[in-house]
């Protein structure tokens, strides 16, 4: 199996002699699979719309009539109840364990895409859209805490994106498949994903960490185990139990409001990172281009046929993630992230461009190849960077004491910013033309190249406790997802 480099930030990428090397256990390939499964439903529940309302709209095939602004309602209503998901999960993955929450997410996901299958007006296929993105909010705050607590610090970048990767791949088997399925038969290849992905997370096991929150040890040392296959984990578990009867004692001492926790110096700032990344990640636009891929196309009047491009689109998106997992734990996360930012500030200011020639009545179709170009280097600009790095950082930068609590709140936020550029985007075309929405969502990737510039730390290579340290100091060392104790928290 192949190693991944453990290097800190404008360092040389080789290995330092003395610089512990983690095995790509089996076992930790495993659970990552398992969980990317899950992720490969979100990334299909994501992309749905994008095929799915060119033929919903088809009054012939449907039944009934779905004017542009139900459309709108039918793609942004996914993220609107992810939202919910997100503020469900936090206290969820504590309550009942992090493995339990994701398993439970298969019934509803299988629920949803039968209710959208069977759909006969369009309140089914809202409802079938509203659970099925109540359990994309639990899950994307779920995945990255489980791969966190599991995975070793030197292979946590390429481990812990894989289930980008698969969440592309679902985007890319929903482009595909659209070309050829109507919005019902795409519904019902959907319902298919939680089958396997169930079966799966039935064999690996919940967290060592959880389980010593919880007072087994026993357990905690199975799982453990099992994770390293054949490795010496005395030490590990013994860091972890230490870790944790620190953060049993710190609590019987202090006793915080939840704002107090967050607002905290050394929390404070970890905090504000999660949510600024998660706030750029959105208003990038990517999701008004997952969503509205083929309109996008016909729009824009390119040469290319839509489904061809959007197929593409999906292709390079998967492509993209891949190379990202071999390049993060060699270049780093911020470089990546200034690779990103670059590639998407050209190509939609390029794309703005093109839409506003043609909008002025320039012939444009010499250059029709122009919009599947743009959103090819887009798209493979945010999958390196912007698209995977926000949520693994998440699950690195946010201190231990508040990161469930924390995590719950960066998941609203990024789902609440999913939902306002869905839901306005088709606005914001009728406002400021095609064109006038791209070069906005060029604005915002500028001011986030300067945010990754002065405020996002480097994690490379860097174990829990000490990215935590970097912002505690050395007198805080709870370092451990498993700590974390969060609070019910309302909308």
């Amino acid at each position: 199996m192949k190693f991944f480099s453990r290097a800190d930030t404008h360092v040389p990428t080789e290995v330092p002699e003395d610089a512990p090397i983690a095995k790509w256990t089996y076992s930790q390939v495993l659970a990552a699979f398992a969980v990317s499964v899950g992720s490969m439903q979100i990334g299909y529940s994501l992309s749905y719309t994008s095929p799915a309302l060119v033929s919903m709209r088809d009054f012939a095939i449907t039944g009934f009539e779905v004017t542009p602004q139900m459309g709108m309602w039918i793609g942004s209503i996914m993220p609107l109840s992810a939202l919910l998901g997100g503020i469900t999960g936090g206290p969820s993955i504590e309550a009942f364990g992090r493995r339990t929450t994701i398993m439970c997410t298969a019934l509803p996901f299988f629920i949803a895409w039968v209710l959208i299958w069977l759909a006969m007006n369009i309140p089914m296929v809202l409802v079938g859209r509203a659970i099925c993105g109540f359990v994309v909010g639990i899950a994307s705050l779920a995945f990255p805490v489980y791969l966190g607590e599991t995975i070793h610090a030197e292979v946590r970048g390429g481990l812990g994106l894989m289930p980008t990767v698969f969440g592309n791949g679902g985007i890319l088997v929903c482009y595909t498949a659209g070309m050829f399925l109507s919005w019902r038969n795409l519904a019902l290849l959907g319902a298919i994903f939680p089958i396997p992905f169930v079966i799966l997370m039935y064999l690996i096991p919940e967290t060592p960490r959880y389980f010593i929150s919880k007072g087994k040890i026993e357990k905690a040392q199975k799982s453990l185990q099992w994770l390293r296959d054949s490795m010496d984990i005395t030490e590990e578990l013994s860091n972890i139990e230490q870790i944790h009867q620190e953060a049993v004692e710190r609590e019987r001492v202090i006793v915080e409001s939840t704002f107090t926790l967050l607002t905290k110096e050394g929390h404070r700032v970890p905090v504000l990172i999660s949510l600024g990344l998660m706030f750029f990640q959105q208003m990038s636009g990517i999701n008004a281009v997952i969503f509205y891929t083929v309109q996008i196309f016909l729009d824009a009047g390119s040469t290319i046929d839509e489904n061809l491009s959007t197929m593409i689109i999906g292709l390079v998106n998967l492509i993209a993630t891949f190379i990202a997992a071999v390049l993060i734990d060699r270049l780093g996360r911020k470089v990546l992230l200034y690779i990103s930012a670059v590639s998407m500030i050209v190509t939609l200011t390029v794309l703005g461009g093109y839409f506003y020639a043609k909008s002025l009545g320039v012939n444009v179709v010499v250059i029709g190849w122009l919009p599947l170009l743009c959103l090819i280097v887009y798209v493979i600009g945010f999958s390196t960077g912007f698209g995977p790095i926000p949520w693994l950082m998440m699950g690195e930068i946010l201190p231990a004491q508040i990161r469930g609590t924390a995590a719950s709140i960066a998941t609203v936020f990024n789902w609440m910013f999913t939902f306002i550029v869905t839901k306005t985007f088709q606005d914001l075309i009728d406002l400021l033309g095609t064109h006038g929405a791209f070069w906005v969502f060029a604005s915002f990737v500028v001011i986030a190249l300067f945010f990754v510039f002065f405020c996002v730390p480097e994690t490379r290579g860097k174990t829990l406790e000490e990215i935590e340290r970097r912002f505690t100091g050395p007198a805080r060392r709870l370092s451990a997802i498993a700590n974390i104790k969060p609070l019910p928290m309302t909308t």
